[in-house]
């Protein structure tokens, strides 16, 4: 990430270029605007979680849902550690205020949503149970 834009995560706007910034808040909306990468948020919004355990939880392949991480990296929206072979995400800290109120959004707007809902419920048995990359 450029130092400007490293300026405009940080709330300091004075001398990040309006396109950048725009940028930088259309790549985070179209984060959140899909159901795959939002359902992903919401679980790295409680713990962190390996790709292998998030490919159980959301029943997709694993192909789809390391796209998926991949384009929440790009974003800034997660962060990634590596053990063995095995990748662990978890939410990045928020860089700003207005990623800080999408965090908070994810952690109370959603809570209703069915499939989010059996997400959760999956992953509280996956972890029950040990995960596959403990």
């Amino acid at each position: 990430m450029s130092t400007t834009t490293d300026s405009a995560l940080q709330g300091d706007l004075s001398n990040v270029p309006l396109a950048e910034i725009g940028e930088e808040i259309n790549t985070v909306f179209r984060a959140f605007a899909d159901s795959t990468r939002l359902r992903i948020l919401h679980l790295l919004a409680v713990d962190e979680i390996c790709v292998g355990d998030l490919v159980k939880i959301l029943q997709l392949p694993q192909p789809t849902v390391s796209r998926h991480l991949a384009y929440l990296r790009k974003a800034s929206l997660v962060d990634v550690r590596k053990v063995g072979l095995w990748s662990h995400y978890s939410l990045a800290p928020a860089h700003s205020c207005f990623q800080q109120k999408l965090y908070e959004c994810l952690n109370s707007c959603f809570s209703d949503v069915p499939e989010l809902k059996e997400d959760a419920s999956r992953a509280k048995q996956l972890k029950e149970s040990g995960g596959c990359c403990d």
